[in-house]
């Protein structure tokens, strides 16, 4: 039973190393624009109220991905969810910065491009080590 137990361990592993490191650049997102969602506004260009909205939700997703990534065994079903989330949060910001939905600042459009490229490869990773588990 144990053998079993660190197989399976084992084979998880990198999913849920993905899924926490997932988990903690999102909850220092969501502090930052909570945290600083007034200098942030001068910087990026979305209103403070939207910075700390998406902050609360970024934190909110952080605490569900790293209870996910915390568990002894990884959810097939929730992995999955995070993975369709990831990639929405991605379309979505391109899509934002291309249709002027947020009135980004130059920098807050690369920001957003930038992070909508660091949570595509999470998606890809958390893919890759939804794979490995076959």
């Amino acid at each position: 039973m144990t053998a079993l137990t660190v197989a399976t361990a084992d084979r998880t592993r990198f999913l849920r190393l993905v899924l926490a490191l997932d988990a903690a650049v999102t909850g220092v997102n969501g502090l930052a624009y909570l945290a600083g969602a007034g200098p942030f506004t001068d910087l990026l260009g979305p209103g403070a109220g939207v910075l700390r909205g998406l902050g609360i939700f970024l934190l909110g997703y952080a605490v569900a991905v790293g209870l996910l990534a915390a568990r002894g065994t990884v959810s097939r079903v929730a992995t999955m969810a995070v993975i369709g989330l990831n990639l929405a949060w991605a379309l979505g910001s391109v899509a934002a910065v291309l249709t002027g939905l947020l009135e980004f600042t130059t920098i807050g459009a690369v920001w957003a491009i930038a992070q909508a490229l660091v949570v595509a490869v999470f998606a890809e990773l958390q893919i890759v080590g939804l794979r490995r588990l076959r």
